[in-house]
């Protein structure tokens, strides 16, 4: 019996695949079968590398999120370097944190344009070469703030409320394209974008409190969900927001 999971022969773009998420996530679907082109402003070599331990072929792709000007040219360049396209994953994305009456447009600007713009014209860019060959995936990812208002974050919790829209929009139009479009919630993930609330004791504890299951989340405890809705076995699964929060949302 095929396996259904099985992502040989799959070329996955991962945006912000240096550290943290991204990391997590190339590195499953690469376990998985898939070659990785690794998008970001610093050069993912360490991703690079133990992509290429698992025997698959792994490229650098240096981009700036921050403007939607490389888009075009990441997915040319990926298909340039690993020959196809048949999955993104979009989770380059920044967070500023200033109470909301103190907040300034600068800031607003900075997390929309990468978190939310650039998001949806990458999908769009892959969803073009994707469309045209009958098949793809897409997989955004999201945040628990896509169902939640949080603080101090305003503009990080309208793009990754924007971030859940846009996966349904998207589903809407290119579900019978063959592209699948879904999205990844990540809970209270231990990564350099939650270093501020590790350090604050009062609100790590806070938060440790309320998750069920007692821990900060891995980059690694995301892998599986990526590889799922990448997979065939999320091939009637469309624009779903699958959180991964060790059950903050349950509580």
């Amino acid at each position: 019996m095929t396996n259904p999971f099985d992502l040989s022969n799959r070329v996955a773009i991962v945006t912000g695949a240096n550290t943290g998420i991204g990391q997590g996530i190339a590195l499953a679907l690469a376990e998985a079968g898939a070659d990785i082109a690794c998008v970001g402003r610093t050069p993912a070599e360490e991703t690079v590398a133990q992509a290429r331990a698992f025997g698959r072929r792994a490229e650098i792709v240096s981009a700036d999120l921050s403007t939607i000007a490389p888009v075009g040219r990441i997915v040319d360049e990926t298909v340039e370097k690993l020959g196809r396209l048949d999955i993104l994953v979009n989770n380059a994305g920044i967070i500023r944190r200033a109470d909301s009456l103190d907040f300034t447009e600068e800031d607003w600007d900075a997390v929309i344009d990468t978190n939310l713009k650039s998001l949806f014209f990458l999908a769009q860019a892959a969803a073009r070469h994707m469309v045209a060959q009958g098949r793809g995936s897409i997989v955004n990812i999201a945040s628990l703030l896509s169902f939640q208002g949080g603080i101090r974050v305003p503009s990080y919790t309208a793009a990754k409320s924007g971030v859940a829209g846009l996966t349904k929009l998207l589903a809407n139009e290119w579900a019978a394209k063959g592209v699948n479009v879904n999205a990844i919630a990540p809970g209270y993930i231990a990564t350099n974008n939650t270093a501020a609330l590790q350090a604050d004791e009062t609100r790590n504890r806070q938060i440790l409190e309320r998750i069920p299951a007692g821990r900060w989340g891995e980059a690694s405890d995301l892998g599986g969900a990526a590889v799922f809705l990448a997979s065939d076995a999320a091939r009637y699964v469309h624009g779903h927001i699958l959180a991964v929060d060790g059950g903050w949302l349950a509580r």
